[in-house]
């Protein structure tokens, strides 16, 4: 169903004042896409696979009850890896992997090394 004049107005007015107050957010909500924000939860829910591995592995030698939190940690992050790549579907990870093709390795982990900076406050020079 299509805004009338009104409404259009009123959303050009709202996005107008969050573009003006903060535009870092907007900046990072615009960059953002979908499949980019699952794909991003799926990288930390694979680390938490790995990191509920270890524990388990590393805690069943020294107490049982560790051993049963890391496979609670591994069974979490397996739901929560398997929740996303489902809601990204076919089309997401084409789109993810078609915009990851013209970027060399060099590239993306220079990209990935001026994120850290900026984030951290490090010298972007």
């Amino acid at each position: 169903m299509p805004l009338n004049e009104n409404e259009e107005r009123i959303l050009h007015e709202i996005e107008r004042r969050f573009y003006a107050n903060d535009p870092e957010s907007a900046r990072r909500i615009d960059s953002t896409t979908l499949p980019r924000y699952l794909a991003r939860n799926c990288k930390w829910a694979a680390l938490g696979f790995l990191a509920g591995l270890i524990v388990l592995l590393v805690g069943f030698a020294s107490s049982w009850v560790v051993g049963v939190f890391g496979f609670v940690v591994m069974l979490a992050s397996a739901i929560v890896l398997t929740h996303n790549l489902r809601r990204m579907g076919r089309h997401g990870l084409q789109q993810l992997s078609g915009s990851m093709k013209g970027r060399s390795f060099n590239e993306t982990i220079d990209d990935a090394a001026r994120r850290f900076r900026r984030r951290f406050g490090g010298d972007e020079s």
